[in-house]
């Protein structure tokens, strides 16, 4: 049964892999993609996301709508650091590649979850157009099937101790979208920096076709070294594993608290005992994974992809 998406990204090196994966997988429709500040600024993740869907040739069938420039409260910090200038280098796109859609984020998101109900929003960057989606149209709320969101962490951060990037990014709205009573799926560091892409699966990538091609350039300029000498990880790419494979996944309910102050902000706290929220949860935390079987199947994506 195929599965309806909207994916709310930041590309960013590992959004265009997830990206990569909704695009050409028969058992995910993707329906929309909004693009949100986070790794790089906006004007630069929209070009991205554009940039992905062209060269699959969805133009025409998936639309693309700028979202949030900032975040709602917090200054804004990118990560172009770790993902270049441009936020996805190491391959020649060429400028041709089309402009977004008319509408805002928010409109075109609310418009295609009121338009095709049941729908599931996969959010990799920071929350912000989910937030001002869910504040400005609450209504959207029993439209939406679920959220399989890209961030968090239950065991240790990657911006500080204790805060992952995409939630540290906005953690106001990651606190506006958590407690929004719409079930959550946590994809969070977690599993990311389990399921590992090894130096022996980036190696094959180069030489299987034009995607491979494409993909291996832009992960050999991956500066994310939180893997160590065991992989590079691809973070955004485990919702997509995860809603085609969430049996490779180890869960936990929870209730997850955001801190969105002080020199905890960005974390995201989950009432392990059931202590503070009279044992009612509101996410699906995943705690672990199948890493082996997370590079096979990645490998073998790729391979199928014309």
């Amino acid at each position: 049964m195929t599965t309806k998406i909207i994916m709310d990204t930041d590309p960013g090196i590992d959004d265009a892999a997830a990206l990569t994966m909704a695009i050409n997988n028969p058992d995910i429709d993707l329906k929309l993609v909004t693009a949100v500040a986070g790794n790089v600024k906006v004007d630069k993740t929209t070009a991205n996301a554009l940039k992905i869907i062209h060269f699959f040739g969805k133009d025409k069938e998936i639309p693309v709508a700028a979202g949030a420039a900032e975040p709602l409260i917090k200054p804004f910090e990118d990560a172009a650091r770790i993902h270049g200038e441009s936020g996805m280098e190491g391959y020649d796109f060429g400028n041709d590649y089309g402009q977004p859609i008319a509408k805002s984020a928010v409109q075109a998101l609310r418009d295609t979850i009121m338009a095709e109900d049941e729908i599931t929003l996969v959010p990799t960057g920071s929350y912000t157009n989910v937030a001002l989606l869910l504040k400005e149209y609450p209504e959207v709320k029993s439209h939406i099937k679920r959220i399989v969101a890209m961030g968090g962490s239950l065991s240790g951060g990657n911006m500080t101790s204790v805060a992952e990037f995409n939630v540290f990014t906005d953690p106001d709205a990651a606190r506006i979208m958590y407690e929004s009573g719409i079930p959550i799926v946590m994809v969070g560091l977690d599993v990311t920096l389990k399921a590992l892409l090894t130096d022996e699966s980036l190696n094959q990538l180069k030489d299987m076709n034009e995607t491979g091609k494409m993909l291996y350039g832009l992960i050999s300029h991956y500066n994310d070294a939180s893997g160590g000498d065991q992989g590079r990880p691809m973070h955004d790419v485990n919702t997509i594993f995860y809603l085609l494979h969430p049996e490779a996944f180890t869960t936990k309910d929870l209730w997850i608290d955001v801190q969105t102050s002080g020199p905890a902000i960005g974390a995201t706290v989950g009432d392990i005992r059931g202590a503070y929220h009279d044992g009612k949860t509101n996410a699906k935390a995943c705690v672990d994974i199948d890493a082996d079987f997370f590079n096979k199947w990645f490998l073998e994506q790729v391979s199928q992809m014309k």
